[in-house]
């Protein structure tokens, strides 16, 4: 191969949310797990040593002290919880130029350069990790980059030029 091989089109909501699943394993983070996880029992521990002192103030028997002083822990815990986690859903899909500037993708002999609006970014052959071609697109996973998603529309009713580009995104990446 000594031209590159290019291709262009705009990525829809679903070729955006494609790449959003590529790119992620889950809708929430490690991080936002993890203080989630830490937060809601130091949250909890609180919550209980509060609740042992308002109501041992109140002149409660020490059962019932523990007992409420639990309840309020426990539901403390897993109200936080529960509120962190919807606080750190990931919703939007797409950032930038993903949602505005249609995307060109060359393969070339040395690299796959990926090109939206000014920003033009190359992925070393030796980065490329796995080329998957699936119904309906492509995907092109490379160490240090974002995934790329190739939608088959980009390429309207020539299945030639369709069948020529993924083969050579197939026999590069393999390599």
């Amino acid at each position: 191969m000594s031209a590159p091989v290019t291709i262009s089109g705009d990525l829809s909501p679903a070729d955006l949310k494609r790449l959003t699943r590529l790119a992620r394993r889950s809708t929430v983070g490690p991080t936002a797990t993890y203080y989630a996880g830490v937060t809601a029992p130091v949250i909890s521990a609180a919550v209980a040593i509060f609740g042992k002192t308002a109501f041992q103030a109140l002149a409660l028997p020490a059962y019932w002290v523990f007992m409420f002083s639990a309840i309020m822990a426990a539901a403390a815990g897993i109200v936080w919880y529960l509120i962190f986690m919807r606080w750190s859903y990931r919703h939007s899909v797409g950032r930038g130029a993903e949602l505005t500037e249609p995307t060109e993708i060359s393969a070339g002999p040395d690299y796959i350069s990926v090109r939206r609006g000014p920003i033009e970014t190359r992925i070393g052959w030796e980065a490329v990790r796995a080329v998957h071609v699936r119904r309906g697109y492509v995907a092109v996973m490379a160490d240090g980059a974002d995934a790329l998603v190739i939608p088959n529309r980009w390429f309207g009713r020539d299945k030639l030029a369709r069948k020529t580009f993924q083969e050579c995104l197939s026999a590069r990446g393999a390599a």
